[in-house]
């Protein structure tokens, strides 16, 4: 069901099944290149370009606007995706890039790792400090 611009609700169905397969490489290759703020801000971006073009927007300034900050977040992004297609199902399998940003010595916590795990300790404290003192506050 959809509510529709002037308020009339209609049943719709939309295909667009290698659309979806390139959405969703192209979003696991983001998770692999870029930070987690760039990721957040890359989200909250396409969410409102989509709203603008699917309400016929494609004019509104601010749409630009939008284009260039996703082409610009998205000058790291590249790599290569594997997916199975299987029954209607599309599922990633399988991801490498030249700019990748994870790496195993920095996010493993065996002993290959580099990350000082001492330094945990004190982020861990500052990190939830004001939800502690919040919660804390409010149970009183």
């Amino acid at each position: 069901m959809e509510g529709r611009a002037v308020g009339i609700k209609s049943r719709e169905v939309y295909e667009a099944p290698a659309a979806v397969i390139l959405i969703k490489s192209h979003f696991d290759l983001e998770k692999l290149t870029l930070t987690k703020w760039e990721l957040s801000m890359k989200q909250l971006v396409d969410t409102a370009w989509s709203w603008l073009v699917y309400n016929g927007l494609w004019f509104e300034p601010l749409r630009e606007e939008l284009t260039y900050s996703i082409d610009y977040i998205n000058e790291n992004v590249e790599g290569e995706v594997k997916v199975k297609l299987y029954k209607g199902s599309a599922v990633i399998v399988g991801r490498k890039s030249e700019r990748a940003l994870y790496n195993l010595e920095l996010s493993s916590y065996k002993s290959i790792s580099r990350f000082d795990q001492k330094l945990a300790e004190g982020f861990i404290g500052l990190w939830g400090l004001q939800s502690i003192a919040a919660y804390a506050l409010r149970r009183s």
